[in-house]
C-alpha cells in the first residue's frame, strides 16, 4: 500500500487525535481506531463476535507470546481471516525481523476494503509496538510523531523500552526504502555508471598491455639485428 500524502496541517490534526473523547480506564478493554480500517486493543476486543462485526472487522492480526497460546488464539476462523505471531514480550524480542510479514497482511486487507484488528494480550506494549511502525510508515512520520499519534487514540500504551529502541530504528529503515524505492533510475545510472567505469579501466590496462607487447617485439628485433 502506498504512503499516505498529507500536507502539515493536516498530519498536525491526525496526530492530535480527535478532541472531543474523554479516555475512560474501561476503554483499556476497548479497541480503538487508530487509522481508517486499523484497529488497535487488548484480548477482549477479539472475545466479542457481535463487536467486532459492529466495527466492520475482516482481518485479526493476534500476536501473543507462546506461553499465552492457550488464551490468546484465534477464537472465529470462520468469521475471520487470522494471523497469529508468536513472540516474546521482552525486550529481547526482534520485532523488526516480523513486522514485514504483518504488514503486509494488513495492506492486502485494506487493500481489499477489509478492516483489521491488531491485539494483543493488554494491548499496552507489543501490538501497539507494530502499530506505532505501521502507522510511522503510512504516513511518512518520525517515530515521535507515529507514537503520539497512537497514543493520542489509544491513551494506555507503553511499548517496553527495547521495544522503543527498534521503533526509533525502524524510521531509518523504511526512510532508506523510501528512498531508494523513490530514485530507481538514479541506482541504475549509478550501476551503469560503476560498471562503465570498470570497463574503461579494463581498455586502459588492455592498451597498457598492448603497448608493453610491442616495446618488449622491438627489443627483441633491434636484439635480433645487432
Amino acid at each position: 500500500m502506498a504512503t499516505a500524502q498529507y500536507n502539515q496541517d493536516q498530519l498536525r490534526e491526525l496526530i492530535q487525535g480527535p478532541s472531543d473523547i474523554e479516555w475512560t480506564y474501561e476503554m483499556r478493554r476497548q479497541c480503538q481506531e487508530i487509522l481508517p480500517h486499523l484497529f488497535l486493543g487488548p484480548l477482549q476486543a477479539s472475545k466479542s463476535l457481535d463487536t467486532l462485526k459492529s466495527l466492520g472487522i475482516t482481518h485479526i492480526v493476534c500476536i501473543r507470546d507462546a506461553k499465552e497460546a492457550f488464551s490468546v488464539r484465534p477464537r472465529f476462523p470462520e468469521h475471520f481471516q487470522y494471523m497469529v505471531l508468536d513472540v516474546q514480550d521482552s525486550e529481547e524480542q526482534n520485532l523488526i525481523r516480523l513486522f514485514p510479514q504483518a504488514k503486509q497482511f494488513i495492506d492486502d486487507a485494506i487493500a481489499k476494503g477489509g478492516c483489521v484488528l491488531v491485539h494483543c494480550n493488554g494491548g499496552i506494549s507489543l501490538s501497539p509496538s507494530f502499530v506505532v511502525m505501521y502507522v510511522m510508515q503510512f504516513y511518512n512520520l518520525s517515530w515521535e510523531d507515529a507514537l503520539h499519534l497512537v497514543q493520542n487514540r489509544r491513551y494506555c500504551i507503553s511499548p517496553n523500552g527495547g521495544f522503543m529502541t527498534q521503533i526509533k530504528e525502524y524510521e531509518s529503515i523504511y526512510k532508506a526504502k523510501a528512498a531508494i524505492a523513490s530514485h530507481p533510475q538514479q541506482r541504475l545510472f549509478s550501476v551503469r555508471r560503476k560498471r562503465s567505469d570498470e570497463d574503461d579501466e579494463d581498455q586502459v590496462q588492455r592498451e597498457g598491455e598492448r603497448t608493453k607487447r610491442a616495446l618488449v617485439d622491438e627489443d627483441d628485433d633491434d636484439a635480433m639485428q645487432t
